[in-house]
């Protein structure tokens, strides 16, 4: 658990766990049905459909994020660790050299293929306006603050996100100290293919 002045987040598999603790699937899929994210339908999907068989699988971990306060939950990140290929040619010599330590480069295309930490869900909620009380930069500072919490115990240093190819989205990353890298193909919940920009942060 990972705790703030104003807020407490909390991994899903604290609620999966021991369930003498008060807690349990039961529980957790309560607090879930709580969260509303009208904006954008596919991270609500993710919390209330997707987010507990992740865990169960390994193939993410979900933090909750909850008011200090009073508890009222006010957004949440989904956490994992992917490959991922990034084309060196845009960034600047010191950011080559990092990469390099933690990664294989291919000479013949100029790529560094290495695993790096993926956010791959950040999301506020917008149920009776709890999405208010925390900003996009906080919930984003709280993801990286537990991937920081990893780092220090298993290292790495790359940090990546997917996101929309929409200039509001892009400037709110760029500012946070990410930059582009790639552009992934995609399908949305409703088949169309759409392309995702690829960002990155060195911790």
């Amino acid at each position: 658990m990972q705790e703030t002045s104003k807020y407490t987040v909390f991994n899903i598999r604290e609620y999966l766990g021991d369930a003498s603790h008060g807690l349990g699937e039961d529980t957790l899929l309560q607090v879930l049905s709580e969260f509303s994210c009208k904006i954008n339908p596919d991270v609500e999907r993710f919390i209330k459909k997707q987010s507990i068989e992740f865990a169960k699988k390994q193939q993410s971990v979900t933090y909750l994020v909850f008011s200090t306060e009073d508890a009222e939950l006010v957004g949440y990140f989904a956490l994992t660790i992917k490959p991922i290929t990034v084309n060196a040619e845009p960034f600047s010599n010191t950011i080559k050299r990092k990469l390099s330590r933690v990664s294989t480069l291919n000479e013949q295309d100029q790529t560094y293929n290495l695993a790096a930490y993926l956010i791959a869900q950040l999301g506020k909620n917008y149920n009776n306006g709890a999405n208010e009380r925390i900003s996009g930069k906080e919930l984003l500072g709280l993801a990286i603050r537990q991937i920081q919490q990893l780092q220090y115990l298993a290292g790495g240093m790359v940090i990546f996100l997917e996101a929309a190819d929409e200039e509001r989205l892009l400037s709110f990353y760029r500012a946070n100290g990410f930059q582009r890298f790639d552009t992934r193909l995609t399908d949305s919940s409703k088949g169309e293919p759409h392309e995702l920009i690829q960002l990155l942060k060195l911790l």
